[in-house]
């Protein structure tokens, strides 16, 4: 059963495009294929270059010379908090299965491979989309996909240079009894690496989506600011597990992601403030 798109040619409705469900998704495939083409390039390119996503990025951060390990143990020293400092112990990473190192390595660039083409697969998504937008839409989305890609890496550079390097130094020095030795196992390691990284990424993205729900009528600047007490109590207790048992490492994550809520109350905000004014006029 087709559906169709109608639309007239004041700007203030739906563009001029007309197109079936069958032209939907035909033109959804090429979207994907196009993707799907350039995270399978970027994942060739990251798994010809195994020593750069191994040893200086993905185990990088386990090491005591690790550029946010060393300041965070200079930071450490000058206030007296000894957990901060990661030159006290060693992570021992360990492969147990045959085909592991082979299967990890092919894992790993397919991931490195999306993270690198995020930004072409939400211009691809726009493309999409952008057919189905009112006019005055269109013009308020610019910049759309800039801003997007920009909070998805703000988000990978802050997890991978603070959240990760303290997930490491709280877990793997924490010990339940001397008699028990920590020994990593790669996949372990890898998973948690790319869930923390990839999972904050997704975080940085809320000012977006807050965005496209106030839109919608889902989301509003009244509920936000309502129940920020109890966001920050979910922040604080998120910053808790993942940093150690001190409470400037929790600090230390909490205000960026303070800031962000607020900056998402500050954009359904105005968003709800615009809609307004439209209603009005």
């Amino acid at each position: 059963m087709a559906e169709t798109i109608t639309s007239k040619k004041n700007k203030n409705q739906q563009p001029p495009v007309e197109m079936s469900f069958w032209d939907h998704l035909d033109a959804l495939r090429g979207h994907l294929f196009r993707s799907a083409i350039a995270i399978v390039g970027f994942a060739i390119l990251a798994f010809l270059n195994r020593a750069l996503i191994f040893d200086d990025i993905i185990l990088a951060p386990k090491e005591p010379d690790f550029i946010t390990n060393r300041l965070l143990c200079q930071l450490g020293k000058w206030l007296d908090v000894s957990s901060l400092c990661m030159d006290q112990y060693h992570i021992d990473i360990i492969n147990l299965n045959l085909s592991g190192q082979f299967s990890t390595h092919m894992s790993t660039s397919f991931f490195a491979g999306f993270m690198l083409a995020f930004p072409y697969i939400i211009w691809e998504i726009w493309r999409f989309l952008r057919p189905a937008l009112y006019e005055q839409e269109k013009k308020h989305s610019r910049g759309a996909v800039f801003a997007m890609s920009m909070l998805f890496f703000m988000g990978v550079f802050f997890s991978y240079f603070l959240i990760v390097p303290l997930t490491l130094n709280f877990f793997g020095s924490y010990s339940i009894s001397n008699m028990v030795t920590n020994q990593i196992s790669l996949a372990s390691y890898i998973s948690t690496i790319v869930s923390v990284t990839f999972s904050v990424g997704v975080v940085f993205e809320l000012p977006v989506f807050v965005y496209f729900l106030t839109k919608v009528g889902i989301l509003t600047p009244e509920f936000l600011k309502r129940n920020r007490k109890y966001m920050y109590v979910i922040i604080l207790t998120v910053s808790a597990i993942i940093t150690p048992p001190d409470i400037f490492s929790q600090v230390l994550v909490s205000i960026p992601l303070a800031a962000l809520y607020e900056v998402s109350i500050f954009v359904s905000a105005r968003i709800a403030a615009n809609q307004l004014k439209a209603e009005s006029a």
